[in-house]
């Protein structure tokens, strides 16, 4: 296997010399392909280089980026799909979020009563620091309206599970990292339409009761029916039996939009809000029969629930992709500020989450996880959002900028705590209940 890796990385080296004689000689039948060929050898063979070896997943969105920008149409239609379409889009967002789900368990909801204090710190600093941050910076650098939302919109949006991997890996405060996400989570189909109807709502039009059913639809839903799995998983009979009665309804209300009752809504119901609230129904139904389903397929696959992360990132390196494609136009002419906020939204981030936390009172573990907690942004969540609003190439373009490097950034932050360890007197007792969530991670 290092052999191979080794001779990926001399394939690359050999394409980037192709690359850069392609772009002296405006070849682009030559640096195209050997751009894209550089990026996937290099990503196959990090494997080999030891300090690269935690970046080979954001070197794959890297390879998304690449052969978006190289080659556009490739990702917009296959054939006759649409592969901008918003319900292949939602689709494979939820696939995302249940991948995530799966990571997650009902007992994470334990830790908020030992934690209150700082998951209070945790979601108000990532509710206020990133959005105002995100406008902040519009007014800096001027973006045109759409990709300005798309900015405020991620800067709005929960923080993701990628926070909770950082965190493990700087050794902070584990069990104050998933309850963060998780309330983060449960908050943000209220306050992410909130926000980005007060701070970018002359901007874009801004739809809040729809935005709203359409955050349960990408996050909730499927992080629902991963929490059904786990549920089951040590389920009594008596939960069992209800669990089934729930499925038996659900299948029910299923078959019956399925047979005409959805038309019937449709012509006697005048109220989109109203269609929209019974069509997260119909999606939380779903969910229910998805979570059964899934737990009879990982009890007898049991290896299914660790290939689901994997779906997971390949659900991410598709919508950037996609998204790259469909925004290249707006990249080439603001992609390298685009890049340059995402820096600095992601370092004031870090910045104020961290010593906004110490000057609250945090100790310096709790301090170092909620500054990844407000620095670290659901990327997925806003190109789901920016997607159901038919807006991928423009408010969904920042999501597919700042996603890479707050994976970069997260993990070089992480490693670089993680060779820090707060001094042994600063660091509060590790009680029984963050001991088990490590120990299960």
């Amino acid at each position: 296997m290092n052999r191979i890796s080794k001779l990926c990385l001399l394939v690359c080296g050999v394409a980037m010399a192709t690359l850069l004689l392609g772009i002296v000689q405006q070849n682009a039948l030559l640096w195209q392909p050997a751009a894209v060929v550089a990026a996937v050898s290099f990503a196959l063979g990090m494997k080999s280089i030891p300090l690269l070896r935690s970046y080979q997943y954001t070197a794959w969105i890297i390879v998304a980026v690449v052969a978006g920008m190289v080659y556009p149409a490739a990702f917009s239609h296959w054939g006759s799909v649409d592969l901008r379409n918003k319900w292949l889009i939602l689709f494979v967002v939820q696939l995302v979020m249940f991948g995530m789900g799966i990571q997650m368990s009902i007992r994470d909801f334990s830790g908020l009563a030992s934690t209150g204090k700082g998951v209070l710190i945790g979601l108000s600093c990532h509710f206020s620091v990133m959005p105002l941050m995100g406008l902040l910076l519009t007014k800096v650098f001027r973006f045109e309206p759409e990709i300005a939302a798309g900015i405020i919109l991620i800067g709005s949006c929960s923080s993701g599970l990628a926070s909770n991997v950082m965190v493990y890996l700087a050794r902070a405060n584990m069990v104050l990292s998933v309850v963060v996400t998780a309330m983060a989570t449960l908050a943000a189909p209220f306050l992410t339409p909130l926000l980005l109807k007060l701070l970018a709502g002359t901007l874009i039009e801004i739809k809040f009761v729809n935005m709203m059913m359409e955050i349960i639809k990408i996050v909730l839903v499927p992080i629902s029916a991963a929490l059904l799995h786990d549920y089951l998983k040590t389920a009594s009979p008596h939960g069992w039996r209800t669990v089934r009665l729930m499925l038996f309804a659900a299948v029910g209300w299923l078959v019956a939009l399925a047979a005409g009752l959805w038309q019937f809504f449709e012509t006697h119901l005048g109220s989109p809000e109203a269609l929209e609230s019974l069509s997260v129904v119909g999606f939380l139904a779903a969910a229910l029969v998805v979570g059964v389903l899934y737990h009879v397929l990982a009890n007898r696959y049991q290896r299914l629930d660790t290939i689901m992360p994997y779906l997971s990132m390949f659900g991410i390196i598709y919508f950037t992709a996609v998204t790259t494609a469909a925004g290249r136009d707006n990249l080439l002419k603001v992609g390298f500020l685009l890049f340059l906020a995402s820096i600095i939204h992601n370092a004031a981030g870090y910045f104020f989450g961290y010593w906004l936390s110490r000057l609250a009172g945090l100790d310096k573990n709790s301090a170092r996880t909620v500054a990844f907690e407000v620095g670290l942004q659901n990327g997925g969540m806003a190109s789901g959002l920016a997607g159901s609003m038919g807006k991928l190439g423009t408010v969904g373009l920042p999501a597919a900028v700042f996603s890479p490097w707050m994976n970069i950034s997260g993990s070089i932050l992480a490693n670089y705590w993680r060779r820090k360890p707060v001094e042994v007197e600063e660091t509060p007792i590790l009680n029984l209940r963050e001991a088990e969530m490590l120990s299960e991670r």
